[in-house]
Protein backbone atom coordinates (compact mmCIF):
# COMPACT_ATOMS: atom_id res chain seq x y z
CA UNK A 1 0.00 0.00 0.00
CA UNK A 2 2.98 2.43 1.07
CA UNK A 3 4.59 1.77 -2.10
CA UNK A 4 1.51 1.96 -4.69
CA UNK A 5 1.55 5.51 -2.97
CA UNK A 6 5.62 6.51 -3.04
CA UNK A 7 5.60 5.48 -7.17
CA UNK A 8 3.79 8.16 -8.54
CA UNK A 9 6.07 10.52 -6.61
CA UNK A 10 9.01 9.20 -7.43
CA UNK A 11 7.51 8.94 -11.39
CA UNK A 12 7.17 12.59 -10.86
CA UNK A 13 10.52 13.44 -9.65
CA UNK A 14 11.82 11.30 -12.35
CA UNK A 15 10.67 12.68 -15.01
CA UNK A 16 11.04 16.12 -13.96
CA UNK A 17 14.87 15.30 -13.68
CA UNK A 18 15.12 13.66 -17.45
CA UNK A 19 12.95 16.83 -18.45
CA UNK A 20 15.33 19.03 -16.97
CA UNK A 21 18.27 17.02 -18.34
CA UNK A 22 16.83 17.33 -22.17
CA UNK A 23 16.67 20.57 -21.61
CA UNK A 24 20.31 21.20 -20.69
CA UNK A 25 21.58 18.60 -22.01
CA UNK A 26 25.65 19.62 -22.07
CA UNK A 27 24.94 20.72 -18.49
CA UNK A 28 25.92 18.38 -15.27
CA UNK A 29 24.17 17.93 -12.23
CA UNK A 30 25.79 18.98 -8.87
CA UNK A 31 26.82 16.64 -6.66
CA UNK A 32 24.87 18.92 -3.26
CA UNK A 33 21.82 18.69 -6.14
CA UNK A 34 21.98 15.31 -6.65
CA UNK A 35 21.67 14.83 -2.84
CA UNK A 36 19.04 17.19 -2.05
CA UNK A 37 17.03 15.36 -4.50
CA UNK A 38 17.68 12.30 -2.42
CA UNK A 39 17.21 13.36 0.54
CA UNK A 40 13.50 14.71 -0.55
CA UNK A 41 12.39 11.53 -1.82
CA UNK A 42 13.68 9.57 1.65
CA UNK A 43 11.47 11.85 3.59
CA UNK A 44 8.64 11.83 1.26
CA UNK A 45 8.84 7.69 1.85
CA UNK A 46 9.21 8.27 5.22
CA UNK A 47 5.94 10.25 5.52
CA UNK A 48 3.74 7.80 3.39
CA UNK A 49 5.01 4.64 5.74
CA UNK A 50 3.93 6.86 9.12
CA UNK A 51 0.31 7.42 7.69
CA UNK A 52 -0.54 4.29 6.47
CA UNK A 53 0.82 2.70 9.87
CA UNK A 54 -1.33 5.19 11.45
CA UNK A 55 -4.59 4.07 9.31
CA UNK A 56 -3.78 0.53 10.03
CA UNK A 57 -3.46 1.43 13.59
CA UNK A 58 -7.01 3.02 13.75
CA UNK A 59 -8.53 0.47 11.75
CA UNK A 60 -7.71 -2.53 14.55
CA UNK A 61 -9.01 0.19 17.08
CA UNK A 62 -12.43 -0.11 15.32
CA UNK A 63 -12.64 -3.96 14.45
CA UNK A 64 -11.30 -4.69 18.17
CA UNK A 65 -14.38 -1.89 19.53
CA UNK A 66 -16.96 -3.43 17.21
CA UNK A 67 -16.53 -7.08 18.86
CA UNK A 68 -16.57 -5.51 22.04
CA UNK A 69 -19.85 -4.22 21.23
CA UNK A 70 -21.26 -7.59 20.09
CA UNK A 71 -20.65 -7.71 16.36
CA UNK A 72 -22.37 -3.64 16.26
CA UNK A 73 -19.91 -1.93 13.51
CA UNK A 74 -19.75 2.05 14.93
CA UNK A 75 -21.93 4.53 13.35
CA UNK A 76 -18.83 6.76 12.80
CA UNK A 77 -17.65 3.91 10.26
CA UNK A 78 -20.04 3.08 7.31
CA UNK A 79 -18.91 0.63 5.17
CA UNK A 80 -19.85 1.13 1.73
CA UNK A 81 -20.91 -2.35 0.32
CA UNK A 82 -19.42 -3.69 -2.20
CA UNK A 83 -20.66 -3.14 -5.68
CA UNK A 84 -23.43 -5.78 -7.74
CA UNK A 85 -21.23 -7.97 -10.18
CA UNK A 86 -22.19 -6.94 -13.91
CA UNK A 87 -24.92 -9.58 -15.20
CA UNK A 88 -22.93 -12.26 -17.67
CA UNK A 89 -25.79 -10.85 -20.34
CA UNK A 90 -27.55 -7.57 -21.03
CA UNK A 91 -30.78 -7.39 -19.54
CA UNK A 92 -33.53 -7.23 -22.55
CA UNK A 93 -35.09 -3.64 -22.68
CA UNK A 94 -38.19 -3.62 -21.58
CA UNK A 95 -41.12 -3.77 -23.85
CA UNK A 96 -43.00 -1.02 -25.32
CA UNK A 97 -46.41 0.12 -23.72
CA UNK A 98 -48.94 -0.84 -26.09
CA UNK A 99 -51.95 0.59 -26.46
CA UNK A 100 -55.82 -0.75 -27.21
CA UNK A 101 -55.77 -0.12 -30.66
CA UNK A 102 -51.82 -0.92 -31.11
CA UNK A 103 -48.02 0.20 -30.78
CA UNK A 104 -47.69 3.69 -29.25
CA UNK A 105 -44.46 3.82 -31.50
CA UNK A 106 -45.03 5.94 -34.77
CA UNK A 107 -42.14 4.35 -36.05
CA UNK A 108 -43.30 0.67 -35.38
CA UNK A 109 -44.91 0.37 -38.66
CA UNK A 110 -42.04 0.40 -41.19
CA UNK A 111 -42.49 -2.13 -43.81
CA UNK A 112 -39.85 -3.42 -46.17
CA UNK A 113 -41.70 -1.97 -49.88
CA UNK A 114 -40.03 -3.00 -53.26
CA UNK A 115 -41.10 -3.12 -57.01
CA UNK A 116 -40.50 -5.16 -59.10
CA UNK A 117 -40.60 -3.73 -63.18
CA UNK A 118 -40.23 -6.33 -65.92
CA UNK A 119 -40.81 -5.98 -70.00
CA UNK A 120 -40.03 -7.18 -72.92
CA UNK A 121 -39.81 -7.48 -76.86
CA UNK A 122 -40.49 -10.96 -78.58
CA UNK A 123 -40.10 -11.95 -82.14
CA UNK A 124 -41.66 -15.13 -82.79
CA UNK A 125 -42.20 -17.17 -86.02
CA UNK A 126 -45.64 -18.43 -85.20
CA UNK A 127 -48.76 -16.95 -83.99
CA UNK A 128 -48.59 -17.04 -80.31
CA UNK A 129 -52.75 -16.96 -79.84
CA UNK A 130 -52.44 -20.46 -81.22
CA UNK A 131 -49.60 -22.05 -78.74
CA UNK A 132 -50.67 -25.28 -77.38
CA UNK A 133 -48.17 -28.43 -76.41
CA UNK A 134 -49.24 -31.43 -78.08
CA UNK A 135 -50.58 -34.39 -75.45
CA UNK A 136 -51.51 -32.60 -72.63
CA UNK A 137 -55.08 -31.50 -71.17
CA UNK A 138 -54.63 -27.84 -71.32
CA UNK A 139 -54.15 -25.28 -68.25
CA UNK A 140 -56.57 -22.61 -68.55
CA UNK A 141 -53.22 -20.06 -68.77
CA UNK A 142 -49.34 -20.21 -68.48
CA UNK A 143 -48.69 -21.49 -71.82
CA UNK A 144 -46.84 -19.99 -74.65
CA UNK A 145 -44.21 -16.91 -74.96
CA UNK A 146 -46.64 -14.28 -74.71
CA UNK A 147 -48.20 -11.62 -76.87
CA UNK A 148 -45.22 -10.23 -79.62
CA UNK A 149 -43.74 -7.04 -80.04
CA UNK A 150 -43.26 -4.86 -76.85
CA UNK A 151 -44.96 -5.84 -73.88
CA UNK A 152 -45.14 -4.85 -70.18
CA UNK A 153 -44.84 -7.75 -68.36
CA UNK A 154 -44.73 -8.43 -64.72
CA UNK A 155 -45.15 -5.61 -62.15
CA UNK A 156 -44.82 -7.16 -58.57
CA UNK A 157 -45.40 -4.59 -55.35
CA UNK A 158 -44.40 -6.84 -52.15
CA UNK A 159 -45.08 -5.47 -48.68
CA UNK A 160 -43.39 -6.87 -45.89
CA UNK A 161 -42.96 -6.55 -42.03
CA UNK A 162 -42.27 -8.47 -39.22
CA UNK A 163 -45.63 -8.15 -37.37
CA UNK A 164 -44.74 -8.93 -33.68
CA UNK A 165 -42.06 -10.97 -32.14
CA UNK A 166 -44.07 -13.90 -33.30
CA UNK A 167 -44.86 -13.11 -36.60
CA UNK A 168 -43.66 -12.28 -40.08
CA UNK A 169 -46.40 -10.85 -42.82
CA UNK A 170 -46.01 -10.63 -46.88
CA UNK A 171 -48.07 -9.34 -49.21
CA UNK A 172 -47.51 -9.40 -53.56
CA UNK A 173 -49.59 -8.16 -55.85
CA UNK A 174 -48.90 -8.67 -59.70
CA UNK A 175 -49.60 -6.13 -61.46
CA UNK A 176 -50.25 -7.26 -64.97
CA UNK A 177 -49.97 -5.66 -68.25
CA UNK A 178 -53.66 -5.33 -69.49
CA UNK A 179 -53.66 -3.51 -66.17
CA UNK A 180 -55.20 -6.53 -63.96
CA UNK A 181 -54.35 -7.10 -61.03
CA UNK A 182 -53.42 -10.64 -58.65
CA UNK A 183 -52.75 -11.46 -55.64
CA UNK A 184 -49.87 -14.00 -55.93
CA UNK A 185 -48.79 -14.03 -52.41
CA UNK A 186 -50.43 -13.32 -49.03
CA UNK A 187 -49.16 -14.94 -46.30
CA UNK A 188 -47.90 -14.68 -42.70
CA UNK A 189 -45.49 -17.06 -41.33
CA UNK A 190 -43.97 -17.58 -37.76
CA UNK A 191 -41.19 -16.55 -36.13
CA UNK A 192 -40.78 -17.70 -32.83
CA UNK A 193 -41.39 -21.74 -33.16
CA UNK A 194 -38.79 -23.48 -31.58
CA UNK A 195 -37.03 -27.04 -32.05
CA UNK A 196 -36.91 -25.74 -36.45
CA UNK A 197 -40.26 -25.95 -36.64
CA UNK A 198 -42.00 -23.04 -39.03
CA UNK A 199 -46.21 -22.41 -40.19
CA UNK A 200 -47.28 -20.37 -43.02
CA UNK A 201 -50.81 -19.92 -43.88
CA UNK A 202 -52.88 -18.07 -46.29
CA UNK A 203 -52.27 -17.44 -49.85
CA UNK A 204 -48.44 -18.83 -51.14
CA UNK A 205 -46.65 -20.52 -53.85
CA UNK A 206 -46.40 -24.45 -52.55
CA UNK A 207 -42.98 -25.37 -51.94
CA UNK A 208 -43.18 -28.10 -53.92
CA UNK A 209 -39.79 -28.98 -55.84
CA UNK A 210 -37.01 -26.05 -57.13
CA UNK A 211 -38.75 -23.39 -59.53
CA UNK A 212 -42.21 -23.63 -58.14
CA UNK A 213 -41.08 -21.03 -54.95
CA UNK A 214 -39.13 -18.77 -56.95
CA UNK A 215 -40.79 -15.40 -58.30
CA UNK A 216 -40.51 -14.75 -62.21
CA UNK A 217 -37.99 -11.88 -61.71
CA UNK A 218 -35.11 -14.06 -60.25
CA UNK A 219 -36.13 -16.52 -63.11
CA UNK A 220 -32.58 -17.96 -64.72
CA UNK A 221 -34.82 -17.48 -67.65
CA UNK A 222 -37.50 -15.37 -69.46
CA UNK A 223 -39.77 -18.18 -68.81
CA UNK A 224 -40.77 -20.91 -67.11
CA UNK A 225 -39.62 -24.68 -68.10
CA UNK A 226 -42.66 -26.59 -70.31
CA UNK A 227 -43.15 -29.28 -67.56
CA UNK A 228 -44.25 -26.25 -65.08
CA UNK A 229 -46.62 -24.37 -68.08
CA UNK A 230 -48.32 -27.81 -68.29
CA UNK A 231 -48.43 -29.42 -65.20
CA UNK A 232 -49.31 -26.28 -63.22
CA UNK A 233 -50.03 -23.55 -65.72
CA UNK A 234 -47.58 -21.34 -64.07
CA UNK A 235 -46.72 -21.82 -60.68
CA UNK A 236 -48.40 -23.43 -58.16
CA UNK A 237 -50.01 -21.74 -55.44
CA UNK A 238 -51.89 -22.58 -52.43
CA UNK A 239 -54.47 -20.95 -50.30
CA UNK A 240 -53.84 -23.18 -47.04
CA UNK A 241 -51.57 -24.05 -44.63
CA UNK A 242 -48.03 -25.55 -44.82
CA UNK A 243 -45.58 -26.64 -42.02
CA UNK A 244 -41.59 -27.29 -42.08
CA UNK A 245 -39.29 -28.70 -40.37
CA UNK A 246 -35.61 -28.52 -40.08
CA UNK A 247 -33.53 -30.88 -38.74
CA UNK A 248 -30.87 -30.05 -36.17
CA UNK A 249 -28.02 -31.85 -38.17
CA UNK A 250 -24.86 -30.85 -39.53
CA UNK A 251 -26.31 -30.74 -43.42
CA UNK A 252 -29.59 -29.04 -44.19
CA UNK A 253 -32.38 -31.31 -44.32
CA UNK A 254 -35.98 -30.09 -44.33
CA UNK A 255 -39.61 -31.82 -44.12
CA UNK A 256 -42.71 -30.48 -45.45
CA UNK A 257 -46.45 -30.41 -45.78
CA UNK A 258 -49.24 -28.81 -47.27
CA UNK A 259 -52.92 -28.63 -47.12
CA UNK A 260 -54.60 -26.17 -49.87
CA UNK A 261 -58.11 -25.40 -51.17
CA UNK A 262 -57.43 -26.62 -54.82
CA UNK A 263 -57.71 -22.93 -56.41
CA UNK A 264 -54.55 -23.33 -58.20
CA UNK A 265 -54.57 -25.95 -61.71
CA UNK A 266 -54.67 -29.16 -61.91
CA UNK A 267 -56.84 -28.90 -58.95
CA UNK A 268 -60.05 -27.02 -58.48
CA UNK A 269 -62.10 -25.09 -56.02
CA UNK A 270 -65.30 -27.43 -54.41
CA UNK A 271 -68.23 -26.28 -52.84
CA UNK A 272 -66.78 -28.55 -50.37
CA UNK A 273 -65.05 -28.33 -46.89
CA UNK A 274 -62.78 -30.61 -47.75
CA UNK A 275 -59.08 -29.90 -48.90
CA UNK A 276 -58.58 -30.51 -52.54
CA UNK A 277 -54.68 -29.96 -52.60
CA UNK A 278 -52.25 -31.50 -50.45
CA UNK A 279 -48.46 -31.97 -50.85
CA UNK A 280 -45.61 -33.60 -49.06
CA UNK A 281 -42.11 -32.34 -49.92
CA UNK A 282 -38.21 -33.37 -48.25
CA UNK A 283 -35.07 -31.32 -49.43
CA UNK A 284 -31.30 -31.85 -48.27
CA UNK A 285 -28.36 -30.50 -49.07
CA UNK A 286 -24.79 -29.67 -48.13
CA UNK A 287 -21.48 -28.81 -49.03
CA UNK A 288 -18.33 -30.26 -50.91
CA UNK A 289 -14.89 -28.19 -49.87
CA UNK A 290 -15.13 -24.67 -49.74
CA UNK A 291 -16.27 -24.36 -53.54
CA UNK A 292 -19.54 -26.63 -54.39
CA UNK A 293 -22.88 -26.74 -52.97
CA UNK A 294 -25.55 -29.24 -53.67
CA UNK A 295 -29.51 -29.47 -52.42
CA UNK A 296 -32.04 -32.66 -53.22
CA UNK A 297 -35.38 -32.89 -53.26
CA UNK A 298 -38.85 -34.81 -53.42
CA UNK A 299 -42.15 -34.11 -53.85
CA UNK A 300 -45.58 -35.68 -53.76
CA UNK A 301 -48.91 -34.12 -54.72
CA UNK A 302 -52.69 -35.10 -54.40
CA UNK A 303 -54.87 -32.99 -55.85
CA UNK A 304 -58.63 -33.22 -56.55
CA UNK A 305 -60.43 -31.74 -59.94
CA UNK A 306 -64.10 -31.68 -60.35
CA UNK A 307 -65.41 -30.31 -64.11
CA UNK A 308 -62.12 -29.18 -64.88
CA UNK A 309 -63.04 -27.63 -68.54
CA UNK A 310 -60.86 -27.58 -71.41
CA UNK A 311 -61.28 -26.00 -75.11
CA UNK A 312 -61.09 -28.76 -77.75
CA UNK A 313 -62.01 -29.00 -81.10
CA UNK A 314 -64.37 -32.34 -82.46
CA UNK A 315 -63.00 -34.89 -85.31
CA UNK A 316 -64.55 -32.70 -87.40
CA UNK A 317 -62.98 -29.27 -86.32
CA UNK A 318 -65.78 -28.14 -84.48
CA UNK A 319 -65.05 -26.70 -81.36
CA UNK A 320 -65.87 -28.23 -78.04
CA UNK A 321 -65.58 -27.59 -74.06
CA UNK A 322 -64.72 -30.81 -72.34
CA UNK A 323 -63.98 -31.59 -69.03
CA UNK A 324 -61.98 -33.95 -66.68
CA UNK A 325 -63.16 -34.90 -62.56
CA UNK A 326 -61.08 -37.01 -60.74
CA UNK A 327 -57.93 -37.07 -59.03
CA UNK A 328 -54.17 -35.71 -60.32
CA UNK A 329 -51.30 -36.85 -58.78
CA UNK A 330 -47.66 -35.56 -59.05
CA UNK A 331 -44.08 -36.97 -58.36
CA UNK A 332 -41.40 -34.22 -58.56
CA UNK A 333 -37.41 -35.01 -58.08
CA UNK A 334 -35.44 -31.96 -58.47
CA UNK A 335 -31.56 -31.29 -58.03
CA UNK A 336 -29.45 -28.37 -57.69
CA UNK A 337 -25.38 -27.91 -57.58
CA UNK A 338 -23.75 -24.51 -57.79
CA UNK A 339 -19.94 -24.03 -57.96
CA UNK A 340 -18.06 -20.63 -57.39
CA UNK A 341 -14.45 -20.71 -56.53
CA UNK A 342 -13.90 -20.48 -53.18
CA UNK A 343 -17.84 -19.88 -52.40
CA UNK A 344 -17.13 -16.41 -54.05
CA UNK A 345 -19.64 -15.87 -56.94
CA UNK A 346 -18.94 -12.19 -57.63
CA UNK A 347 -16.21 -13.03 -60.63
CA UNK A 348 -17.71 -16.93 -61.48
CA UNK A 349 -20.45 -19.17 -60.63
CA UNK A 350 -21.75 -22.19 -62.23
CA UNK A 351 -25.19 -23.30 -61.95
CA UNK A 352 -26.39 -26.90 -62.56
CA UNK A 353 -30.23 -27.64 -61.93
CA UNK A 354 -33.29 -29.67 -62.83
CA UNK A 355 -36.40 -31.41 -62.38
CA UNK A 356 -38.10 -34.60 -63.51
CA UNK A 357 -42.34 -34.70 -62.73
CA UNK A 358 -44.57 -37.94 -63.36
CA UNK A 359 -48.26 -36.92 -63.48
CA UNK A 360 -51.50 -39.74 -63.25
CA UNK A 361 -54.61 -38.91 -63.32
CA UNK A 362 -57.50 -40.81 -63.45
CA UNK A 363 -61.09 -39.98 -63.46
CA UNK A 364 -63.88 -39.37 -65.89
CA UNK A 365 -63.10 -37.33 -68.94
CA UNK A 366 -67.13 -35.74 -70.35
CA UNK A 367 -66.81 -34.71 -74.23
CA UNK A 368 -68.78 -31.62 -75.23
CA UNK A 369 -70.16 -30.64 -71.86
CA UNK A 370 -72.53 -28.32 -73.19
CA UNK A 371 -73.66 -30.18 -76.12
CA UNK A 372 -73.34 -34.10 -76.36
CA UNK A 373 -72.47 -34.28 -72.60
CA UNK A 374 -70.82 -38.04 -72.95
CA UNK A 375 -68.60 -39.18 -70.66
CA UNK A 376 -66.63 -41.79 -70.33
CA UNK A 377 -63.07 -43.10 -67.59
CA UNK A 378 -59.78 -41.30 -68.77
CA UNK A 379 -56.96 -42.31 -67.09
CA UNK A 380 -53.02 -41.15 -68.00
CA UNK A 381 -49.47 -41.39 -67.13
CA UNK A 382 -47.42 -38.20 -68.29
CA UNK A 383 -43.97 -37.34 -67.53
CA UNK A 384 -41.68 -34.04 -68.04
CA UNK A 385 -37.95 -32.77 -67.17
CA UNK A 386 -35.74 -30.01 -67.61
CA UNK A 387 -32.08 -29.46 -67.67
CA UNK A 388 -30.39 -26.47 -67.48
CA UNK A 389 -27.07 -24.46 -66.66
CA UNK A 390 -26.16 -21.17 -66.04
CA UNK A 391 -22.28 -19.88 -65.96
CA UNK A 392 -21.34 -16.51 -64.74
CA UNK A 393 -18.24 -16.07 -67.46
CA UNK A 394 -17.24 -13.07 -66.29
CA UNK A 395 -18.03 -10.09 -63.53
CA UNK A 396 -22.24 -9.41 -64.01
CA UNK A 397 -22.31 -11.49 -67.73
CA UNK A 398 -23.79 -15.20 -67.44
CA UNK A 399 -24.87 -17.74 -70.67
CA UNK A 400 -27.64 -20.04 -69.54
CA UNK A 401 -28.65 -23.40 -71.59
CA UNK A 402 -31.63 -25.27 -71.08
CA UNK A 403 -33.32 -28.27 -72.77
CA UNK A 404 -37.14 -29.48 -72.06
CA UNK A 405 -38.76 -32.42 -72.89
CA UNK A 406 -42.23 -34.13 -72.55
CA UNK A 407 -44.00 -37.19 -72.91
CA UNK A 408 -47.87 -37.35 -73.14
CA UNK A 409 -47.62 -41.08 -72.63
CA UNK A 410 -51.24 -42.71 -74.86
CA UNK A 411 -53.90 -41.90 -72.32
CA UNK A 412 -56.84 -44.41 -71.92
CA UNK A 413 -60.20 -42.35 -72.92
CA UNK A 414 -63.02 -45.06 -72.53
CA UNK A 415 -64.85 -42.92 -74.87
CA UNK A 416 -62.41 -43.94 -77.52
CA UNK A 417 -61.96 -47.62 -76.08
CA UNK A 418 -65.76 -48.26 -76.02
CA UNK A 419 -66.17 -46.96 -79.69
CA UNK A 420 -68.43 -44.07 -78.86
CA UNK A 421 -66.27 -42.04 -80.35
CA UNK A 422 -62.51 -41.44 -82.43
CA UNK A 423 -59.36 -40.73 -81.20
CA UNK A 424 -59.84 -37.82 -83.36
CA UNK A 425 -62.66 -36.18 -81.54
CA UNK A 426 -59.90 -35.72 -78.78
CA UNK A 427 -57.12 -33.66 -80.72
CA UNK A 428 -55.14 -32.22 -78.12
CA UNK A 429 -54.64 -36.01 -76.42
CA UNK A 430 -53.08 -37.99 -79.36
CA UNK A 431 -50.01 -38.97 -78.02
CA UNK A 432 -46.79 -35.92 -78.69
CA UNK A 433 -43.76 -36.03 -77.56
CA UNK A 434 -42.46 -31.87 -77.51
CA UNK A 435 -39.57 -30.64 -76.29
CA UNK A 436 -37.66 -27.08 -76.59
CA UNK A 437 -34.35 -25.53 -76.32
CA UNK A 438 -33.59 -22.39 -74.90
CA UNK A 439 -30.24 -20.41 -75.13
CA UNK A 440 -29.70 -17.37 -72.45
CA UNK A 441 -27.31 -14.44 -72.27
CA UNK A 442 -27.91 -11.53 -69.41
CA UNK A 443 -26.31 -9.25 -68.21
CA UNK A 444 -26.90 -7.54 -64.54
CA UNK A 445 -25.65 -3.89 -63.82
CA UNK A 446 -26.22 -4.61 -60.27
CA UNK A 447 -28.59 -6.62 -58.37
CA UNK A 448 -30.73 -4.34 -58.87
CA UNK A 449 -30.86 -4.49 -62.88
CA UNK A 450 -30.54 -7.12 -65.51
CA UNK A 451 -30.99 -6.95 -68.96
CA UNK A 452 -31.37 -10.31 -70.93
CA UNK A 453 -31.44 -11.74 -74.68
CA UNK A 454 -32.91 -15.26 -75.15
CA UNK A 455 -33.34 -17.54 -77.83
CA UNK A 456 -35.46 -20.75 -78.11
CA UNK A 457 -36.22 -23.99 -80.43
CA UNK A 458 -39.86 -24.75 -79.80
CA UNK A 459 -41.36 -28.02 -81.07
CA UNK A 460 -43.65 -28.15 -78.06
CA UNK A 461 -46.77 -27.49 -80.99
CA UNK A 462 -48.67 -30.39 -82.89
CA UNK A 463 -47.88 -31.23 -86.66
CA UNK A 464 -43.70 -30.39 -85.91
CA UNK A 465 -44.55 -26.57 -86.12
CA UNK A 466 -41.39 -25.33 -85.00
CA UNK A 467 -41.85 -21.89 -83.54
CA UNK A 468 -38.10 -19.90 -83.33
CA UNK A 469 -38.58 -17.16 -80.13
CA UNK A 470 -36.96 -14.42 -79.55
CA UNK A 471 -36.80 -12.84 -76.26
CA UNK A 472 -35.49 -9.24 -75.20
CA UNK A 473 -35.75 -8.49 -71.21
CA UNK A 474 -35.51 -6.03 -68.73
CA UNK A 475 -35.76 -6.23 -65.10
CA UNK A 476 -35.42 -3.55 -62.35
CA UNK A 477 -35.65 -3.72 -59.00
CA UNK A 478 -36.89 -0.90 -56.86
CA UNK A 479 -36.96 -0.19 -53.04
CA UNK A 480 -36.01 -3.76 -50.43
CA UNK A 481 -34.44 -6.37 -52.35
CA UNK A 482 -34.58 -9.63 -49.98
CA UNK A 483 -32.14 -12.33 -50.23
CA UNK A 484 -32.49 -15.33 -53.33
CA UNK A 485 -33.10 -18.83 -52.49
CA UNK A 486 -30.50 -21.15 -53.00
Amino acid sequence: MGLARVMPAACALLIAGLAGSRAAPAATAAPDEIAALKAELEALKADTAAREAALEARIRQLEAASATAGGTAAPSVAAAPPPAPAPAYPEPAPPAPVSARGSSNPTAFNPAISMIITGNYAALSEDPNTYRVAGFIPPPEGEGPGPRSFNLGESELTVASNVDPYFFAQVTAAIQGDNSIDIEEAFFKTIALSHGFTVKGGRFFSGTGYLNEIHSHNWDFADQPLVYQVFFGGQLAQDGMQVRWVAPTDYFLEFGGELGSGRSFPATQRNSNALASDALFVHVGNDIGDSTSWRLGVSWLDQRATDRAYADVDEFGAPVTNAFTGTSRTWIVDGTLKWAPHGDPTQHQLKLQGEYMHRTESGALAFDVTGENLSGPYDSAQAGWYLQAVYEFMQRWRAGLRYDYMDSGHPHIGLVSSGTLPATAFPALLPATPDRTTLMVDWSLSEFSRLRAQFAWDQARANDEHDRQLILQYIFSIGAHGAHKF
